[in-house]
């Protein structure tokens, strides 16, 4: 086979595999869209849902992201007079309300049955995170008599690679991770999940809960398009190539 063969050869499987990758990718994207909006549908119709009782310990385990996060639940708990857990934020994907940086407040609550049931009591702004306005906020909080509380399932999340290294010695973490902030905190075994507080508005407002919204980015119909534009700008390269005058 002559070297102008040969290179023909080499630049057409090279075409072909670079088509099936780009093109690939172009059809991952639209099927990432497709759940992306039954996600987004999903979400809406939990995020609407009247709020329903949450359900009891011997059901816990059997709970999942999928089919549980965002749910809005309703319970009876009081505030237990432990430390509490602050997790930085820059910002809020959920909460409209929320737009530049601060942490949330982490408590772990009592239920009437024993249980505990870790709450995100709001968000605290940048501006009020002298940890003894905090601190005096939460203790009001575990001085109150059991409270009826409704909010939102929600699961905790691991720290990622680039995340920064959670500071227990000042309860700061940067990720939700309910788990490690229960076992350096002393607060015992709690739930699986924790719960985005969306009422009560404490007195003072802070920390400040609120009511969660969907608005996640769909995107991916810009991304399918731009894979399979390469896909053709590759096909048309070839065909430019195969043209040329020998």
């Amino acid at each position: 086979m002559s070297g102008s063969r040969k290179r023909g050869l080499g630049f057409g499987i090279f075409t072909l595999v670079m088509v099936a990758i780009f093109a690939g990718l172009g059809f991952w994207q639209l099927q990432r869209r497709v759940e992306k909006h039954a996600l987004i549908a999903a979400l809406t119709e939990r995020l609407a849902a009247q709020p329903a009782p949450l359900p009891p310990a011997s059901q816990w385990r059997a709970l999942k992201a999928a089919n549980d996060e965002f749910r809005r639940v309703t319970f009876t708990a009081a505030y237990a007079r432990l430390p509490d857990a602050m997790v930085y934020s820059s910002g809020s994907a959920v909460r409209g309300d929320i737009s530049g940086p601060g942490t949330w407040a982490f408590l772990p609550a009592r239920l009437a049955s024993g249980e505990t049931v870790v709450v995100d009591a709001g968000f605290v702004e940048n501006t009020m995170q002298d940890r003894g306005v905090e601190d005096r906020a939460v203790a009001r909080l575990a001085a109150d008599p059991p409270v009826t509380l409704t909010g939102y399932l929600r699961f905790p999340e691991s720290a990622g690679l680039l995340t920064p290294a959670a500071d227990p010695a000042k309860r700061l973490w940067f990720a939700r991770d309910v788990p490690a902030m229960a076992q350096a905190l002393s607060w015992g075994k709690v739930a699986p999940f924790y719960i985005d507080l969306e009422a009560p508005v404490p007195p003072g407002g802070i920390p400040k809960p609120g009511p969660l919204q969907v608005h996640l980015r769909d995107e991916h119909m810009q991304y399918a398009i731009t894979w399979f534009a390469l896909a053709i700008a590759v096909m048309i390269s070839f065909g430019v190539w195969l043209r040329r005058p020998a």
